[in-house]
């Protein structure tokens, strides 16, 4: 009885977490970087009407790039996880990402020394300005 219970929570906990899908082909990051965009010392952020569906109805299409200037594979990647991280908690609360957009975020340099509590803010402004 109890097992049963348990497997229909995760099942419905599973359906209502939002999973973020990333862009594929170069048509669509060249659809994406034409609209909408917002910079900052951390992050830029390119934002678009979604332009085709995601495979979920609620996932979130939005894909993380680093340039290879910025450092070496280490580097990039703790970036990449650090915004990452600030877009699966700003996920959580509702209204502070608008599902309805295609979203490219370009981590800089400046991102890595800084802690997640300092790049928390400037992603919830710069999600403000992109609604």
């Amino acid at each position: 009885m109890q097992e049963e219970e348990l497997k229909a929570e995760s099942q419905f906990l599973l359906n209502k977490m939002v999973r973020l899908e990333s862009l594929k082909k170069s048509n669509q990051f060249r659809k994406a970087l034409k609209e909408k965009k917002y910079h900052t010392n951390y992050f830029s952020i390119f934002a678009a009407k979604n332009f085709y569906k995601p495979s979920f109805k609620d996932n979130l299409i939005i894909s993380f790039v680093m340039k290879k200037k910025v450092g070496n594979a280490v580097k990039r990647n703790k970036i990449r996880r650090k915004l990452k991280a600030i877009v699966n908690i700003l996920l959580k609360k509702r209204g502070a990402i608008n599902r309805d957009y295609t979203y490219i975020v370009f981590g800089k340099s400046n991102a890595y020394t800084e802690k997640q509590n300092v790049l928390m803010p400037e992603m919830i402004k710069c999600f403000k300005k992109l609604k």
